[in-house]
């Protein structure tokens, strides 16, 4: 049992210092390259999810994250960045991490995209110091079946959010946990 624990304990430091090391490298990517990113993979997303461009006509706010890389063994952490959009015009860099522990193993990169439906919930973004998914503003999830019949009479408010481009092998994608940061990348 103690080599189990002491196992667990050097996976938790282990995953701790892979977050901080990413939190740090993602400072440091700059930010033209971050914004290619975020709007090809905005991009690829309208072009395969009618739903979401129907969507973006009405979002105030659109937080896409294109890549985010989530790994563990008992102990998972992922991590990305990702752009916020207001129009077309750029209007953030954000981070968003998350850390969990439980009955879980794999390797697994993805996407995902928040539309913001209000400016109150885009509000709620912006003026939170590191907002946890799940504590403020309603978030639905938005699967595939759905997002091909979503359109802006079916959604009127709230945050709609898009995973996309999965790819690896590790069981569930979820928010519920989830920190999203403002970041200044160079």
């Amino acid at each position: 049992m103690q080599a189990l624990y002491r196992k667990l304990f050097s996976l938790t430091v282990t995953f701790s210092l892979l977050v901080s090391l990413s939190t740090t490298s993602a400072q440091a990517e700059s930010a033209a390259k971050m914004e290619r990113a975020a709007r090809k993979a905005l991009a690829d997303l309208y072009e395969s999810t009618p739903g979401a461009r129907s969507l973006a006509k009405d979002a105030k706010g659109i937080l896409i994250f294109p890549e985010i890389l989530k790994g563990g063994f008992v102990v998972a952490a992922q991590y990305g960045t990702g752009v916020l959009f207001k129009g077309d015009d750029v209007a953030g860099y954000y981070s968003t991490a998350s850390a969990s522990f439980g009955l879980q193993a794999g390797i697994q990169k993805f996407g995902y995209a928040l539309f913001f439906m209000t400016e109150q919930d885009l509000a709620w973004l912006r003026r939170s110091d590191g907002w946890e998914l799940g504590v403020g503003p309603m978030i639905t999830i938005v699967d595939m079946g759905i997002a091909n019949t979503l359109s802006t009479t079916t959604s009127h408010k709230g945050i709609y959010a898009f995973f996309f481009e999965q790819r690896g092998l590790m069981g569930g994608l979820s928010l519920q946990g989830t920190k999203i940061s403002r970041i200044l990348p160079d």
